[in-house]
């Protein structure tokens, strides 16, 4: 089985929608790094110094390949990634090899079959 890692920033209001779409949509799994930062094509605005911007999430999921772009399309879709400038992104990555992740084969394996 290969996988593929979908690395996403979006903001930390819209983490738990994130999680929740992509579990429903098959993820098995993640892991969130919180109070990242980033800046896009607009400079962030800063009042006295501080930065006005919202705090950021990096969310990591490991995914069976065939499932990963359904979830990369349901995660853009709940963030509103497309809609709103700024909201956040979603990319994902081929995974060489992976270890620890015995259970999630054993759980994917009927829906993979499913897919194919």
């Amino acid at each position: 089985m290969h996988f593929k890692l979908i690395i996403t920033l979006v903001e930390d209001s819209k983490t738990n929608d994130v999680l929740d779409a992509a579990r429903k949509a098959g993820a098995t799994g993640s892991t969130v790094i919180n109070q990242a930062r980033g800046e896009g094509v607009q400079k962030t605005r800063t009042f006295f110094g501080l930065n006005l911007e919202t705090q950021r999430d990096v969310v990591l999921l490991l995914v069976e390949e065939h499932l990963s772009r359904s979830i990369l399309e349901t995660i853009a879709e709940v963030g509103q990634f497309d809609e709103k400038a700024g909201t956040g992104i979603a990319f994902q990555l081929d995974v060489e090899d992976a270890v620890g992740v015995s259970h999630q084969i054993r759980a994917l394996s009927s829906k993979v079959e499913e897919k194919l």
